[in-house]
């Protein structure tokens, strides 16, 4: 279960304030409008308000207010563009499918731009309805822009005055999705769950815990300033050096399990996960409630039980039993989990100290760890051909929204368009996996909805309590369209049907209606996700060669770490991030791909072993790195990089040829094995040289899988 949706976090997290200020702003609006206006007024003003609250979202304050001016702006030139052709049916129609076009081209800019394409086709179907005259259509877009100025104003004001808070709430719920992860590894120590069901689980999980870190990192790192700062800062530093070490605890599950069967050795190192990630969260739901954060949680007595049993398999091994793959493995496990707990112990710290500045990185350019935006028009343009998914997919919703304009004048009663056409824009969306989803959601969510409204009139039908359901239906709508759409969609009916009921109380009709309406729109949405329909299987070709790509780059930088080239490991966790990011994309789409029709479908099992060999390279460079940060003191430098150089020459040549593969290159041969080198007496050369081949061994499975991605894809 999401950490929001359960009662002890809901309240702290940032949906539920972004719902509140969402709800307060709206209302607040509405309440001063009527102070001096009608209602007819007010509501104009509120919609403004409204266009602009959906780019609402936590984001750096001049982020915040580029976006939503951007929002206020367009909108209100789609209002006045729309009030003044509305006298002409012609024209009015001819605009509704230009601006919609226009609007979904605008997803060219990524993820950010999807609620300002909302904002804009909200308003234009809100607009469609009036007809006006000239100067009406400008009195009505100045109200517009008063209510969508007002909002932008107080958003501003309220996230200025919380910007630190918005902080606080973004990192803990990367933390959250952090121990969400280490719940998911703690399986794999339970021999009723399947290994391979549990690899891709985690790698599902791990391009959500990409997206939240990311969006952790955007609001943190671009600005901090204060004692406050820093301390978010630090912990979240400290988080993904603990992200890190998890991943670094990879080992052979599979071998783990067969050794260690008969042992209850396994249920107390799931029991260690388990509590990790109850320790993470301690530290998640603390950050939410702006306190220090202090360790609760004891491992002694798991720990004590690790050592007994590695004590009780080296007598096994003084007896003469063959146990010491066991001990070497669990040994390792041991260490590794060790290490967690005490990076988990610094991430307390980390909430506690105060800082007087932000030790973090003093003057190196941050840019390659944000998020970064260009809203040029060129890339709008490079999109206008039949080849691009955002131009044929604006082609689409443009089609659809002529065909729902069309069956809503065909209609035998007052069919509300401006639902149908609102229904179809909220459902159809760049790909089948998402129009799927949404469509499911709002169905729903509306017949729910209007159950709930049928309920309401019937048996509670006081001035009153319909405001005070109001107020919690305008919370609750912002509030879960993040987070669970399919609870906006009832929240969303409710609150619409309630007003509509309050302006016209007589119309029995209008919950039957606005059913009608939703299955049309759901009906036109859907036949129109199969035309010019982007399927996810296109894209991967190019979604594979920037994984490999990126990963040669980051195998560059990790061999250069290993063997202390660097000064640092500013480029290495640059790269990391690079890494994880391409993987999430390509796990991402891989998910979208499994919600299309069969017949979409294309080496599914090829590109998730793919997915989980890259995912391998990550933890086995991660595995290196804390065995020769722990053996610091005794490490013999030369024999070691001499290894590890001539694992990076076979690394970088099996990546390599694999890309030139995915390029329809003619690839030079793999380079041979990493020849077998006389031990050095220490105590890390068996675990380095173990780890190093099954580094090469997995970078070699991902030719294999590559190819035969090729092979069925293109």
């Amino acid at each position: 279960m999401h950490y929001a949706l359960n009662l002890r976090t809901f309240f702290y997290s940032h949906y539920f304030y972004l719902g509140l200020r969402f709800a307060t702003g709206l209302v607040g609006v509405t309440l001063i409008t009527l102070q001096f206006a009608d209602m007819a007024t007010a509501m104009t003003v509120c919609i403004g308000a409204l266009c602009t609250a959906l780019m609402d979202m936590p984001s750096p304050l001049r982020h915040k207010f580029n976006e939503m001016s951007a929002s206020v702006l367009l909108c209100s030139a789609v209002t006045l563009l729309i009030s003044l052709c509305a006298p002409l049916h012609w024209l009015l129609m001819t605009m509704l499918v230009l601006i919609s076009f226009l609007a979904c081209m605008m997803v060219v800019y990524g993820k950010k731009s999807m609620p300002l394409q909302l904002a804009t086709l909200f308003i234009m179907t809100m607009s469609m309805e009036h007809s006006m005259s000239v100067k009406q259509s400008f009195i009505h877009t100045g109200l517009f822009t008063l209510g969508a100025v007002a909002y932008l104003a107080y958003a501003m004001g309220i996230s200025w005055m919380l910007r630190h808070r918005i902080k606080q709430q973004v990192l803990a719920e990367a933390l959250f999705e952090l121990a969400a992860y280490i719940d998911i590894k703690a399986d794999f120590y339970d021999t009723r769950y399947n290994l391979n069901e549990q690899f891709n689980k985690l790698v599902r999980h791990q391009s959500v815990l990409a997206d939240r870190q990311q969006a952790s990192r955007d609001l943190i790192l671009r600005a901090h300033q204060n004692s406050k700062d820093a301390i978010v800062v630090q912990v979240h530093v400290c988080m993904l050096d603990l992200y890190e070490l998890i991943l670094s605890t990879h080992t052979d599950y599979a071998q783990l399990r067969m050794h260690l069967a008969d042992s209850p050795v396994l249920t107390t190192l799931r029991d260690l996960a388990y509590k990790a990630a109850r320790d993470i969260e301690s530290v998640a739901y603390d950050v939410t409630r702006k306190k220090a954060s202090y360790a609760e949680i004891s491992y002694t007595p798991e720990l004590e039980a690790v050592e007994a049993e590695l004590a009780a398999i080296q007598r096994r091994i003084d007896e003469g039993k063959p146990q010491q793959e066991a001990l070497a493995v669990l040994r390792a496990q041991r260490n590794k989990i060790r290490a967690i707990i005490k990076m988990i112990g610094e991430l307390h710290q980390a909430s506690q100290k105060v800082y007087d500045t932000t030790p973090f990185w003093v003057d190196a350019d941050m840019g390659p760890f944000l998020s970064q935006q260009k809203y040029e028009l060129r890339m709008i343009l490079s999109h206008l051909r039949m080849d691009s998914p955002i131009f044929r997919f604006s082609l689409r919703v443009a089609m659809a929204i002529s065909v729902g304009l069309a069956v809503a004048a065909w209609l035998p009663y007052a069919a509300h368009s401006y639902w149908i056409v609102l229904t179809i824009v909220i459902i159809l969306k760049p790909s089948f996996s998402m129009t799927k989803q949404r469509r499911g959601d709002r169905i729903v969510g509306t017949i729910i909805g209007c159950v709930i409204t049928a309920l309401i009139i019937r048996f509670l039908n006081h001035p009153a309590i319909i405001l005070g359901i109001l107020v919690l239906a305008t919370v609750a709508t912002p509030t879960f369209i993040y987070l669970r759409y399919r609870y906006a969609a009832i929240a969303v009916s409710v609150m619409i049907l309630l007003q509509m009921h309050l302006i016209a109380p007589g119309n029995n009709d209008l919950i039957m209606e606005r059913l009608v309406d939703t299955f049309t729109g759901a009906a036109v949405a859907t036949a129109f996700s199969f035309v010019l329909a982007n399927w996810e299987y296109q894209t991967l070709p190019r979604l594979i060669r920037e994984v490999l790509d990126v990963n040669l780059r980051y195998m560059q930088a990790s061999f250069d770490l290993l063997q202390g080239k660097g000064k640092d490991d500013f480029a290495y966790r640059i790269e990391r991030k690079r890494l994880m990011d391409s993987l999430a994309a390509l796990s991402s789409a891989l998910v979208r791909m499994l919600d299309e029709p069969s017949s979409k479908q294309r080496a599914v099992e090829d590109i998730n072993l793919f997915i989980v060999q890259n995912y391998l390279l990550v933890a086995h460079v991660a595995a290196l790195r804390a065995i020769l940060r722990r053996h610091v003191n005794e490490l013999p430098k030369e024999p070691v990089n001499a290894m590890l150089g001539e694992s990076h020459d076979q690394v970088v040549g099996i990546l390599s040829q694999a890309l030139n593969r995915q390029a329809g290159k003619t690839a030079a041969p793999t380079p041979p094995t990493l020849a077998d080198t006389a031990a050095v007496p220490w105590s890390g050369w068996p675990l380095v040289q173990r780890r190093i081949r099954l580094l090469q061994a997995d970078a070699a499975k991902i030719i294999v899988h590559s190819e035969a991605i090729v092979r069925n894809v293109v």
